[in-house]
């Protein structure tokens, strides 16, 4: 469902993504790691057709995401790091607005939006100001948002930010329902026990190119890490020290 080609992202001299092929089919939960400035939420901003590539190509469902932009983003749910959200609506207001970017509206929408919010414990909020919302709530909503119009892909940037224990369980449950239907979800997280936990396959990115991608045991095995964990492996393949960074500045 989503296909990256030679995928690539430029700042004048610098380059944040580096001609990354991926691909992500139907039915698949896949995990996107890497350190911070190693261009995970640049590669989730360029599929979710935020930002445009300097080269390659985005496909969700077969679908180019700068040539046929609106087709292809009514295809995907995005949900950012950040809750950004119009203030001055409603939490079912805002639900509303978002299913109408896609053209959706009418009872089963006002039933799918219910259904959302009350997943997420916030319908006796519906009819109140988002600017009346708690961080993690608006993070809730966010989250309800990239569902309303029924995707058949989610595109996430670390999801568990500002959720509860149980949020965050009702999430995890959500996503596995979600592929287990042979939807697609993408996400990006620094929780590696939620991607070991949580994901079909994981991608470790670093400085703008993918370093390993698979199961646990191709992971293991591209690491050299025999039966570790994600932490070890995600630490050998990014090339970071953290435990002699540790020793150093004790030592100083």
């Amino acid at each position: 469902m989503i296909q990256l080609e030679a995928l690539t992202k430029r700042y004048g001299d610098f380059t944040a993504v580096d001609a990354i092929d991926l691909e992500v089919p139907a039915g698949e939960l896949f995990g996107f790691l890497g350190p911070n400035g190693a261009g995970k939420t640049t590669t989730l901003r360029m599929i979710a057709g935020i930002l445009r590539p300097s080269a390659g190509r985005v496909r969700i469902g077969g679908v180019d995401v700068v040539e046929r932009p609106n087709e292809a983003k009514a295809r995907l749910g995005f949900i950012p790091d950040r809750p950004f959200i119009y203030e001055k609506l409603t939490g079912m207001e805002f639900l509303r607005f978002v299913a109408g970017l896609y053209s959706q509206e009418g009872p089963e929408v006002e039933h799918r939006a219910r259904e959302l919010l009350g997943l997420f414990d916030l319908e006796d909020w519906r009819d109140e100001l988002v600017e009346s919302y708690s961080h993690g709530m608006r993070q809730k909503l966010i989250i309800s948002s990239a569902f309303v119009h029924r995707p058949a892909v989610i595109v996430v940037d670390e999801p568990m930010v500002g959720l509860d224990p149980k949020a965050a369980r009702t999430l995890k449950d959500l996503f596995r329902e979600y592929v287990r239907r042979g939807n697609t979800v993408m996400m990006s997280t620094h929780t590696l026990e939620v991607a070991q936990a949580m994901c079909d396959r994981i991608g470790i990115i670093r400085r703008g190119t993918i370093a390993a991608a698979g199961t646990m045991d191709d992971l293991r095995r591209h690491a050299e890490r025999g039966d570790e964990g994600l932490e070890e492996i995600f630490l050998r393949l990014t090339g970071e020290t953290a435990a002699m960074d540790v020793v150093e500045v004790l030592s100083a």
